[in-house]
């Protein structure tokens, strides 16, 4: 048998309706989306119908939507567009100290090109210090990235109250919404943030492609040269059959947004109240309520998560970040938080989806629940 898969927040599977909408992009409508001859007529408008499912979901203007390779690709494309385009403004940049590496690497790389960094300190719920934060900017700040939600425990952050401040000083705002897009509302007028990230992947359209919001009068540098593609923004011959995946998941999520929410919720927390009732001195990491559905970060006192995960093999889970495992360290993210570290050891992300089942998270509780006692019982030996 499969392991049960709850590691949404990881990579979710290819919906169907999406695999159906790329079929015929996979096979008859191959053209190429610059060529002005049939073939090329039906990629393109492909490509635009896809990029307004976007638009829809995020409600903007189609013509604020650039493709792109993933969320890592519109991170990189969102943070250094803006710093370098906007250098005659400033060259300061702020990010939270939970960010994900997609813009933490991005950010540590322009500071060694002349854009000082400054990280803002989140409070053990996972949420940033917004006094901390106002005392931060400066004149010279030309950049504010926070992420929408976390990967590893799901809070949400106050965006609005960020774009808020950011728009009164001037500054650029981007936030990395890979997390909370399909799961959570994402209007960027509700925002008011000027840059926003998704990443196709996570809302059940394939790896490989994403999107970009970019405000209309914001200036970004190119970031990739070549043809005039994507409003000469970013060159290379689209990828039409994921971004059409792309498109038809964003338009499915926005159409099952609150059914899919509630289900995600409550798996999560049937889960959790599983796990309580079974295991003593189990720590939820994050906020209680303000966090995505289907995220659930939970920590196991004096047991390292290394060996517990190897137990609990029939379940599909993660440590912390899928994106960036490896290393048997404690995760930056709950380090930031001050999770107390006998906890953050042993803590695991367990992240739900639509397809995820009661029998599946019943299942789970008992084998989660075994394998922490038999980890409890040898470390007491």
């Amino acid at each position: 048998m499969k392991p049960i898969y709850l590691d949404y927040n990881a990579t979710t599977p290819i919906d169907r309706e999406v695999l159906e909408a790329m079929g015929p992009y996979l096979e008859e409508h191959f053209g190429n989306p610059s060529s002005s001859h049939w073939y090329g007529i039906q990629a393109k408008e492909a490509i635009e119908k896809a990029r307004g499912q976007v638009a829809d979901l995020l409600n903007c203007s189609p013509g604020e939507i650039i493709f792109t390779s993933g969320g890592t690709e519109s991170n990189n494309f969102a943070i250094k567009g803006a710093a370098l385009a906007n250098r005659n403004k400033g060259n300061h940049v702020i990010i939270s100290s939970i960010e994900h590496p997609a813009v933490t690497e991005v950010c540590r790389y322009l500071a060694t090109k002349g854009f000082p960094l400054s990280y803002i300190p989140v409070d053990e719920m996972g949420v940033i210090n917004f006094t901390a934060l106002k005392k931060t900017i400066m004149p010279e700040t030309v950049l504010i990235s926070v992420m929408h939600a976390n990967n590893e425990v799901g809070t949400i952050q106050p965006i609005q109250e960020i774009a808020e401040l950011a728009g009164r000083n001037g500054i650029i705002v981007h936030t990395d919404a890979a997390q909370s897009a399909g799961k959570i509302k994402t209007d960027v007028n509700e925002l008011g943030i000027d840059l926003l990230s998704i990443a196709g992947h996570k809302i059940y359209a394939p790896k490989g492609i994403g999107a970009l919001y970019v405000r209309e009068g914001i200036v970004l540098e190119k970031f990739m040269h070549g043809a005039g593609h994507e409003n000469n923004m970013r060159a290379g011959t689209g990828n039409v059959a994921a971004i059409v995946g792309l498109g038809k998941a964003c338009e499915i999520a926005k159409r099952d947004l609150e059914e899919n929410c509630t289900h995600m919720k409550r798996m999560r927390d049937r889960l959790f109240d599983g796990l309580k009732e079974k295991i003593s001195e189990i720590r939820l990491n994050g906020h209680p309520e303000k966090r995505i559905p289907n995220t659930l970060s939970v920590g196991f006192t004096n047991i390292d998560a290394s060996r517990l995960l190897p137990e609990m093999k029939e379940v599909a889970a993660s440590g912390g970040s899928a994106c960036h495992t490896g290393a048997a360290t404690v995760s930056s993210v709950l380090v930031a938080m001050g999770v107390p570290r006998n906890y953050a050891r042993g803590t695991v992300r367990l992240s739900t989806g639509r397809m995820t089942t009661e029998e599946e998270i019943d299942r789970t509780i008992e084998i989660i629940s075994g394998a922490v006692e038999r980890e409890r019982i040898r470390l007491s030996m």
